[in-house]
């Protein structure tokens, strides 16, 4: 017998009651909280995961296409990453001095990534682009920032979205975006700051690919104006490729910034680049009493043994070429093109939902959103691929969708979409990453 809403996610409601009182809106990290996931029809909490699933409090089983924002590339509960943990938190996780595991880490990153010399780790992809900027600043003797995505929840960055309040107009000043594939736009910025830029830093590629030469394009621009060139390979790193987008894309940056993909859903992060660069990290302060915690160490080992040693690449590649082809057909052969578009990388590839005369995108979003959770597929508006999906997995979600799409295009199309919505709709929030034209 299927659950209603009230009783299938009675545990989640009860949980963000108690959450709430004690943590603001219920969640230490935003994109996992009420702004994301609608109460009342979502999961809202989580109780485990193996593999390509999670289990809410309420014992629900979902298919899950998140996985921790991109940060569970290998499935959860991964058995190489899990026994390397184990083996070394019998040994401490934290020490007076280093530990080895920091150099054959720091090593293994520098087989991997082209454009990495030397490796300093982090915990959050926060600290790695904040580490990074600071380090081009240094270098360049220059303050101003380019900046083309999302980037984290610093000062240097947050401060150019509409989510800047607390940042101080002085930081705000110092840090200017520009729209992805328009070298005119970023040419401009850098005549417009000449001699005054520290760096110019970008995710290499986030909803749609690079056009021809603008990678290149954005590499040459940095060198002429004297601005270091910075890829956020946060989420691209050892995802798109096993050195990232830029051994994807032939292109190699100064620095590069690790994050998601480095340790299997395990706290780390990294900044790394040309040498010459990187021996300023002896002078500027970037350091961190959990910098070198040996658990997330060991599960960065693994995890990028394992993507050197088995097709792992290949796998989120191929299990994600055949969910955007199938998603793709579905669109085109039911109409849905007017409300619905596939974009990005296989790995990480997006559902686009558009503004009709008489629905929101948000508004249908979150119809989408209950009744994808309803049918036990976790999914935001990204398809997060990890090593462990799959290929019945992405028939399941190609079913659901077949089910889910048509109903949700009809409803935004003749404006009854407030009419299925069993709760508020999800309001409007800062966009970092462009529209689909």
């Amino acid at each position: 017998m299927k659950k209603n809403a009230a009783t299938r996610y009675a545990r989640s409601e009860a949980y963000l009651d108690r959450a709430t009182r004690v943590i603001p809106l219920g969640s230490q990290t935003f994109s996992k909280s009420i702004t994301q996931y609608p109460a009342g029809v979502s999961p809202l909490a989580l109780a485990r995961g193996e593999g390509s699933r999670v289990w809410d409090l309420d014992g629900n089983e979902y298919l899950d296409f998140v996985n921790a924002l991109l940060a569970i590339s290998l499935g959860y509960t991964d058995l190489d990453v899990d026994k390397a943990v184990r083996e070394q938190l019998a040994l401490g996780t934290i020490f007076s001095l280093p530990h080895q595991l920091e150099a054959e880490v720091a090593e293994l990153i520098c087989e991997c990534v082209p454009s990495a010399e030397m490796v300093r780790f982090g915990k959050n992809g926060s600290d790695a682009t904040a580490g990074a900027v600071r380090l081009a600043r240094a270098y360049t003797n220059c303050d101003q920032v380019l900046v083309c995505g999302y980037h984290g929840w610093q000062d240097w960055f947050i401060g150019s979205t509409p989510r800047n309040r607390g940042v101080p107009a002085a930081t705000r000043a110092l840090t200017h975006s520009f729209p992805y594939n328009d070298l005119s736009a970023l040419a401009a910025l850098l005549n417009q700051h000449e001699g005054k830029v520290a760096c110019v830093i970008l995710e290499p590629m986030n909803i749609a690919f690079p056009n021809a030469g603008y990678l290149e394009g954005v590499r040459e621009l940095c060198t002429k104006h004297g601005a270091l060139l910075v890829f956020d390979e946060t989420i691209t790193g050892f995802r798109f490729a096993k050195g990232g987008a830029q051994e994807l894309f032939g292109v190699k940056p100064d620095l590069t910034t690790l994050g998601k993909g480095l340790a299997n859903g395990f706290p780390l992060s990294a900044v790394c680049g040309r040498r010459d660069i990187m021996m300023l990290m002896e002078e500027i302060f970037f350091s961190f009493t959990l910098g070198g915690e040996a658990l997330s160490l060991a599960a960065a080992k693994a995890t990028i043994n394992k993507i050197q040693r088995q097709p792992v690449i290949e796998t989120m590649a191929n299990r994600g070429e055949r969910l955007v082809a199938g998603l793709s057909s579905l669109i085109e052969q039911e109409s849905l093109g007017d409300l619905l578009s596939v974009s990005g990388h296989p790995t990480w590839s997006f559902l686009n939902i558009a503004d009709t005369q008489k629905s929101t995108s948000w508004a249908t979003k979150t119809l989408f959103l209950q009744e994808m959770f309803a049918r036990g597929i976790l999914v935001l508006s990204t398809h997060n691929i990890s090593y462990a999906h799959s290929e019945a997995d992405i028939d399941q979600l190609l079913g659901v969708y077949g089910e889910v799409l048509p109903f949700v295009h009809r409803a935004a199309v003749d404006g009854s979409v407030e009419q299925h919505l069993k709760v508020r709709p999800l309001q409007p929030l800062f966009r970092v990453r462009g529209d689909i034209k």
